[in-house]
């Protein structure tokens, strides 16, 4: 394939990212709010293990509305917030890259869960946290939830992908890069 080709879908990929996530670009604090209300209510109430786990954690990170789109090359962004003890700490964006076989874009939530005070503790230290190179996240989806158990003991982090809205698949956080965010 001609380079001209690369460069057309690499920018058609981008164009469709930034198009469907636009409203999420530049998210108030109230809109990341209740975003993050809404997905733990949802999660809580259609994920198996979610409740419990929300529970037992000691930081939940929350992205309401993760935007995931590709042409060959991709890429998704989505806005969140950071509770501890059910108050707001932080806000965080979310972003990855991705090239290879893919097409089309989908939205989805993700609760993440720090089951340790270690784990908060060095994600709250990071400036820039990447999932699989700065922490092994266990994803759980409605499929996996039969040994939600099993996973949480054995993983300080875990998180639930859920409400998947398009045409794209891939249920993966790995290469996410998580970064703070200032609402505006």
């Amino acid at each position: 394939m001609p380079k001209t080709t690369h460069k057309t879908i690499a920018a058609a990929a981008l164009l469709t990212i930034s198009l469907s996530a636009g409203h999420t670009l530049a998210a108030t604090s109230a809109e990341i709010q209740s975003g993050v209300n809404a997905a733990i209510k949802r999660c809580q109430a259609e994920v198996a293990g979610c409740k419990t786990l929300y529970g037992k954690a000691k930081g939940v990170l929350v992205f309401p509305e993760v935007t995931k789109a590709g042409v060959g090359v991709g890429g998704s962004y989505g806005t969140g917030a950071l509770r501890v003890g059910g108050k707001t700490v932080g806000y965080y964006s979310t972003t990855s890259a991705s090239i290879g076989l893919q097409l089309g874009a989908e939205q989805h939530a993700e609760v993440i869960m720090f089951l340790t005070d270690d784990a908060l503790a060095a994600f709250r230290k990071s400036s820039g946290w990447q999932v699989g190179g700065d922490a092994s996240v266990a994803v759980i989806d409605e499929g996996t939830t039969k040994d939600i158990d099993t996973l949480s003991s054995k993983n300080p982090v875990v998180a639930f992908v859920f409400g998947e809205k398009g045409l794209m698949g891939s249920l993966s956080l790995e290469g996410a890069k998580i970064s703070p965010y200032t609402p505006k």
